[in-house]
């Protein structure tokens, strides 16, 4: 864990539990696609940088969930470097407890507001075009959260963040989170188009082609969306729903997954409802969902 791996003449990522991109930029000055889960993770970053004699003057965000900001205040702490973030990335980076606030729909309790959902806040700026190192090209993808991208550098390696998963880890935990499904599905099927040296996921293996993995991941998604549908012949709550779903796929409930999976239930009961498969009523003032 935490071995650095070239996969270009200029470009590596840093094996961890979501990879963290690393690109040279000329001379000894280098930059980083996303910082890892906390300062541990931060810590690590800055003796490989060191190791290496390498200056950081940027980390690039490809979006503001924990596990890819934790690293940020104590590089920028320790290194003056900037972070950019893009679009609402950008605010949900700075101003972390937005992150459990938003997946629980209202304040967190501590249960809630730990370095696995809330990062420590950092000083990120917008990421846009015009701050990217030269060469460098933005990617937009959708989806999983709010406002996510990759990169492609200049030697033609595309770091894709959260846009898709290791088929180990879809057979194991079944539900991946998604923010928006319809955009999700759009981003994947634009992500099988890609072409380039080599894709670095931040939770799957490297590869050179990856559009296998990611009609799996689109496949994934069509199959937890029927399986809501099936579930709601009769009309359910949101919490029965949820229910059932962890107990068909054998997941384990607990605070932290029912704020990441219910999260990302109720996403796709938009999606269903928005694409015409499913209809609500309130009975009893309860909110009921069921298949047209």
């Amino acid at each position: 864990m935490y071995e650095l791996v070239q996969v270009s003449e200029n470009s590596y990522y840093i094996e961890s539990p979501a990879k963290i991109g690393l690109v040279k930029l000329g001379g000894d000055e280098v930059c980083l696609i996303d910082s890892g889960n906390d300062k541990d993770a931060g810590r690590k970053i800055r003796k490989i940088l060191d190791a290496n004699s390498w200056k950081l003057t940027a980390i690039y965000n490809t979006h503001s969930n924990a596990d890819h900001i934790g690293g940020n205040k104590y590089l920028q702490g320790q290194t003056g470097c900037k972070i950019y973030a893009p679009g609402m990335e950008c605010d949900f980076t700075n101003h972390t407890v937005l992150e459990p606030s938003f997946l629980y729909g209202g304040y967190p309790c501590k249960d809630l507001r730990h370095k696995f959902l809330m990062a420590q806040g950092s000083n990120a700026e917008y990421l846009t075009k015009d701050v990217l190192p030269k060469g460098f090209a933005m990617i937009e993808l959708p989806g999983h959260f709010l406002d996510m991208v990759g990169f492609r550098t200049p030697d033609d390696v595309v770091y894709l963040a959260d846009c898709l998963s290791s088929r180990e880890t879809l057979d194991k935990y079944q539900i991946g989170f998604i923010y928006d499904v319809g955009a999700y599905i759009k981003t994947l099927e634009m992500v099988k188009t890609l072409k380039a040296k080599i894709f670095i996921p931040a939770h799957a293996a490297a590869a050179e082609d990856i559009s296998e993995l990611a009609q799996y991941n689109i496949d994934k998604v069509y199959e937890i969306g029927e399986k809501i549908i099936e579930l709601c012949k009769e009309p359910l709550s949101f919490e029965v729903i949820l229910q059932k779903l962890f107990t068909e796929y054998e997941l384990e409930m607990n605070f932290e997954q029912y704020v990441l999976v219910g999260s990302t239930v109720r996403s796709y009961l938009s999606w269903l409802k928005d694409t015409g498969k499913l209809n609500t009523e309130f009975v009893h003032n309860m909110l009921l969902w069921q298949q047209v």
